[in-house]
């Protein structure tokens, strides 16, 4: 069962949820979630890192409670409209989760879904110090794009080509700005799945943009270990 884990960024009160290995861990993995914060899809995939060895702390954007995405929306939208903001948040989870006596000198990684999809795109925009970020059906836009030699992590986008948020051309020009900041990235792409791939209760949530891809999600997963056992090696 995970732990909640009270942190800072400036004046706001956060709450992290940790979960840690049985035993020695062999990484620090920072979960950035959905927009409505931690879910039980979320959730799992964090146990799951934990069950694989790992530490891992799914970030907290709001200092609040949200219902879902509905109440969400405002505030996400706020703060994604103040870029240093945005980043600072992001910051104060990785500097949480580096603070956690069991992830003491351990190498740090990210992964994130949806709204922290992109959340990861921009820790590693900022130069963050992690080994690799993974984005699951993320935003790939940014008010700030990678500025050259900016980017230190490995970066893998796994994206679905039939998601609305992230059409063709927002593909085009992520790689275009991953190129021009000489970042190391991998892009897999799945035909004919949409926004939120890994979410099992996506289809019951009546948006026709969102819908649970197995294949995409076992797919995703698997690539994100062999990602980490490669940058871990």
């Amino acid at each position: 069962m995970p732990a909640t884990l009270p942190y800072q960024d400036g004046a706001t009160a956060l709450t992290g949820h940790l979960y840690l290995p049985a035993g020695p861990a062999r990484a620090a993995v920072l979960v950035l979630p959905t927009i409505a914060n931690i879910t039980p899809s979320v959730a799992a995939k964090a146990q799951a890192l934990a069950d694989a060895g790992y530490v891992a702390l799914v970030a907290d954007y709001y200092g609040q409670p949200v219902t879902g995405i509905e109440d969400a929306m405002p505030l996400a939208q706020a703060l994604r409209g103040d870029t240093d903001a945005y980043r600072g948040r992001i910051a104060a989870a990785l500097a949480a989760l580096r603070a956690v006596p069991a992830a003491a000198g351990l190498p740090a990684l990210a992964i994130g879904y949806c709204l922290g999809g992109q959340a990861t795109l921009e820790l590693a925009r900022a130069g963050g110090d992690v080994l690799a970020v993974v984005s699951y059906h993320g935003l790939l836009t940014t008010a700030r794009p990678a500025e050259p030699g900016a980017v230190k992590a490995r970066i893998l986008v796994c994206h679905g080509d039939a998601d609305p948020m992230a059409p063709r051309e927002h593909v085009l020009a992520f790689w275009q700005e991953m190129d021009a900041a000489g970042a190391n990235w991998h892009f897999h792409s799945y035909a004919n799945v949409r926004h939120g791939f890994t979410d099992p209760e996506a289809d019951k949530r009546g948006m026709a943009a969102l819908g649970y891809n197995s294949s995409a999600d076992r797919q995703s997963w698997a690539a994100t270990l062999s990602l980490f056992d490669e940058v871990l090696a």
